[in-house]
């Protein structure tokens, strides 16, 4: 066998020759001994998702991974598939998600593989399906999706919220040694089995009750595994800079590596600071932290209606909330706490109900909270308070809290990449009643249509990195996310001058634009930008 060669040399032979070298061979002489491909795709511009120039050729595809990449390998294969000029990159990646449960649904993934991704990354914000009381652990959770064939790949974090929750309870107490003992255990377990890190949401409960030193334990349990540590931090608005400042802190007590999730500065009193938390980000990075950071490409956040409601009176059950809710006195202070979030982010205008389970309160999903009190002729902190009991606490909303100059400055800078922040979902069954953020269906288009090719934030190859080998590599995803001989075979191709969203905020079961073919693990699952019937997605497990 032939000297193996590096992604650097990879590529840059890839574009001074035309030839592709992997895997310890010459192209030419892997063709020989493999005359016979899979799928080859021919036709396309080549982008291999490192950044650099990309430049027409064919791959060929065997047994599930790229096996070739030349300017010409013949036309011996099962399928040959034209790209007629697109674009052909990495499949997408998508790192911060909550698809979850939903892939018992639509185990397609629908909302997902129509726009191009081919890896979901689950479990963020503090929040996993496991452990808890229908999984105990992560492979448990795994062998029930793996019931049905899966479309697009899935791996996902620990929830620090519900490993807490799991070991000490709903109560804003300090875990005890033997606790803290438990809770390192079902984590390194867990990493054993697969999870990619750990997961936060500072600003959820009972993860929120956590102290900053209990973290850093656990994510030492995370470092010493070399996984990723995902954290929605305590605050996003007046508090952001303190709290980047603690994510920062934490990684450096453990030695983890940070992804700061969804990074924003919310609300318009707080939208002058997102150059110093950037400045602070790279600061970071100058002193040795391994940190970056993800972003959707909308102006709107999605959460739980109970955000509403103070920390300190979301302690304990549900059931316990609604008590307090109830309560004449203690309400008062919620809604107090409630208008003050509310006025900040600019009214009830900016706050749209998107999901109820009781019939009657379904006539709410798709208003936003003023409309909802027209109609009720109820007060602002009225409505929110009934619906909230009457819901059991349960009601998700959007509010529409920063600006888009921050957005495109999130997007362009170097540490930064997209990432839906949002779920599988299905125009068919039980997932289309719902009313998503549309990003569940639009991110990765929507960022390639709106601010690659309309605003010109950078050039389609960076953009095509930041979707691909980037987010691969802070998931250390080392045969994923780039086009190289021996990588798995996740591969789009789309068309630059037509990729776009069309997911709304009134109207979001939407399926993107300009997204042609996907293949997953070398399975051709869309074909023309329709399903073949194919499903060719798995669990992934930390390399």
């Amino acid at each position: 066998m032939g000297s193996k060669i590096n992604r650097r040399d990879f590529i840059k032979s890839s574009l001074m020759t035309g030839a592709a070298f992997g895997l310890g061979y010459a192209t030419t002489s892997l063709l020989k001994a493999n005359n016979r491909f899979d799928t080859i795709i021919k036709g396309g511009i080549i982008y291999t998702g490192e950044g650099g120039t990309p430049f027409p050729g064919e791959i060929g595809i065997k047994d599930g991974k790229i096996s070739a990449i030349a300017s010409s390998i013949g036309e011996s294969a099962d399928v040959i598939i034209d790209a007629k000029g697109a674009a052909v990159s990495p499949g997408f990646i998508d790192i911060h998600t909550h698809t979850d449960s939903n892939l018992l649904d639509a185990p397609l993934g629908d909302s997902k593989i129509y726009q191009g991704v081919t890896t979901d990354i689950g479990g963020n914000c503090g929040s996993s399906p496991f452990p808890g009381k229908r999984w105990e652990s992560i492979s448990g959770f795994y062998d029930d999706i793996l019931k049905n064939p899966l479309g697009i790949n899935y791996g996902s974090f620990v929830g620090q919220g519900d490993l807490r929750q799991f070991v000490v309870g709903d109560k804003d107490v300090r875990c005890t040694n033997e606790e803290l003992d438990r809770m390192k255990s079902i984590l390194s377990i867990q990493m054993e089995q697969g999870a990619v890190g750990m997961s936060c949401g500072l600003e959820y409960t009972p993860g929120s009750y956590a102290t900053n030193e209990e973290i850093a334990q656990l994510c030492k349990v995370v470092a010493s595994y070399g996984g990723l540590f995902a954290i929605h931090m305590r605050n996003e608005d007046d508090r952001v800079e303190e709290s980047v400042a603690e994510a920062i802190q934490i990684a450096k007590d453990s030695g983890v590596r940070l992804q700061i999730s969804h990074l924003k500065a919310q609300n318009a009193a707080n939208w002058h600071k997102a150059p110093a938390l950037l400045r602070q980000i790279e600061r970071a990075a100058s002193e040795g932290v391994d940190i970056a950071f993800d972003r959707y490409p909308y102006i709107a956040f999605s959460t739980g209606m109970s955000s509403f409601i103070p920390l300190s009176h979301r302690d304990g059950s549900r059931e316990d909330i609604v008590v307090r809710l109830r309560d004449k006195e203690i309400s008062k202070n919620i809604g107090e706490y409630a208008l003050s979030r509310i006025a900040r982010l600019g009214g009830p205008a900016n706050v749209v109900v998107t999901s109820c389970r009781v019939e009657d309160n379904k006539r709410f999903i798709g208003l936003n909270v003023e409309q909802c009190c027209q109609i009720t002729g109820k007060d602002t902190w009225s409505f929110i308070r009934d619906l909230l009991i009457e819901e059991n606490v349960s009601v998700s909303i959007i509010g529409f809290a920063m600006t888009e100059e921050n957005v495109k400055m999130f997007l362009s800078h170097p540490l930064g990449f997209p990432a839906s922040d949002g779920s599988v979902y299905s125009p068919e069954g039980p997932l289309a009643k719902s009313m998503p953020h549309p990003r569940s269906y639009g991110t990765f288009p929507r960022f390639f249509g709106k601010y690659c090719r309309e605003e010109s934030l950078m050039n389609l190859s960076m953009a095509v990195k930041k979707c691909t080998s980037l987010p691969a590599s802070r998931l250390a995803l080392r045969d994923r996310g780039s086009l190289i001989p021996g990588y798995y075979a996740d591969i789009v191709v789309f068309d630059p001058a037509t990729i776009a969203d069309r997911a709304t905020f009134a109207s979001p079961h939407q399926f993107a634009t300009g997204i042609n073919e996907v293949l997953v693990n070398g399975i051709w699952t869309l074909s023309g930008g329709k399903p073949t019937g194919n499903s060719g997605g798995g669990v992934l497990k930390k390399s």
